[in-house]
């Protein structure tokens, strides 16, 4: 696999980076390649939430992956990690994960990831990273937990250590995305609460970590234990510090 950053486009604005890295993935573009833009009119999260950023004060990216295959099953715990050191590298923070896709700086959310994919062809990784965004841009629905990375980090910067990040955690084994992961996890000892988790059903509990297979562990409030999957649960607030 090449490394993630060739090819490139750039655009100054459109709906979504990941509706055209979809397009070039389905295309045949090789992995590696990134969509960049000032801006998005229809920036997505998951779940169908909507991703908003002025122009120019994020970074808006997505990356073809491909083939998509055995090794890339903790794909969505790598790319988290890969965003979390780009923005160490770029700044003087520390940055946790909040399982599955966040990044938090402070307990605020600074990025969010989005995967879409057509295995075994290809993936292709949405990154938002907000950069210099003040806090009366945010929608108001938002400005609270979101945050930025502040400290005048310019998109081109932040693509550069982005791809950088993703080709080392990309590629990365299942150990060392584990005990990253682990290391990083900002869920940990955390009380979370859930709903629609499949066989799950809804529940709360507190978080203690994420199994070899990179679900959420949960021990419920009557003392059973749970494995959450990302595709089947959403999370939600249950107290202060898990808001976002």
């Amino acid at each position: 696999m090449s490394g993630f950053g060739h090819p490139r486009r750039h655009l100054r604005i459109t709906d979504s980076t990941n509706e055209r890295a979809r397009e070039l993935a389905a295309a045949g573009a090789p992995s590696g390649t990134v969509v960049t833009a000032d801006e998005q009119s229809a920036g997505r999260g998951r779940y169908g939430r909507t991703w908003t950023a002025p122009p120019r004060k994020a970074l808006l990216c997505s990356a073809v992956l491909r083939p998509l295959d055995s090794s890339h099953r903790l794909l969505p715990l790598a790319v988290p990690l890969a965003v979390a050191d780009a923005a160490e590298a770029l700044a003087p923070v520390s940055c946790q994960v909040k399982w599955p896709n966040d990044v938090w700086l402070e307990r605020r959310k600074v990025a969010g990831v989005l995967i879409e994919a057509r295995p075994p062809d290809w993936a292709v990784i949405g990154v938002g990273l907000n950069l210099t965004i003040e806090p009366e841009e945010f929608p108001a629905n938002l400005r609270w937990p979101a945050t930025s990375l502040g400290h005048g980090v310019g998109a081109e910067g932040a693509l550069a250590q982005l791809c950088a990040g993703l080709d080392r955690w990309v590629g990365a084994a299942d150990a060392e995305v584990l005990a990253a992961f682990a290391s990083r996890d900002g869920l940990r000892g955390h009380r979370v609460s859930w709903e629609g988790a499949g066989g799950a059903g809804s529940g709360a509990g507190t978080a203690e970590g994420i199994d070899d297979d990179g679900e959420l562990l949960v021990v419920t409030e009557d003392g059973g234990r749970l494995a959450l999957g990302s595709g089947e649960v959403q999370l939600t607030p249950a107290g202060p510090p898990l808001s976002g």
